[in-house]
């Protein structure tokens, strides 16, 4: 009875953290340097990654798997958000969202944000919030 107690307890407290592992708040990870042109930021989906230049703020979704047919690059948005003589290493950065399918594109010089909607190609967007 013991054994089966401590089994059941046991259980639930795995359970809880798996729970709390994939609900809490998102996590972001960064390369080192503030001037890079371009960054790659993880997904809570394993396989895919979006790649920013941070100079304009072009996006494209980048998928990874060990079978060729599934790996590929597509543009998530193609459109410079800056002049060309504004452009900077590092002015644009990508921010995780509690939704697994949406990010918010800062520029950090300006302020001006967009929220980012990656998946299918039917699910993307690029919207400025004002």
């Amino acid at each position: 009875m013991k054994r089966i107690l401590v089994c059941i307890i046991l259980g639930l407290l795995a359970a809880t953290a798996a729970a709390q592992s994939t609900t809490g708040a998102p996590t972001q990870n960064i390369s080192v340097g503030s001037d890079l042109a371009y960054r790659l930021f993880a997904t809570r989906n394993m396989y895919t990654f979006i790649k920013l230049d941070t100079r304009n703020g072009q996006m494209w979704q980048v998928q990874w798997s060990t079978k060729s047919k599934s790996r590929f690059v597509s543009t998530l948005s193609d459109i410079s958000r800056v002049d060309k003589e504004k452009e900077k290493n590092g002015r644009f950065f990508l921010y995780p969202t509690t939704k697994i399918y949406t990010f918010i594109l800062l520029d950090q010089l300006d302020g001006r944000t967009w929220q980012v909607q990656w998946g299918n190609e039917e699910d993307r967007a690029v919207i400025e919030v004002y």
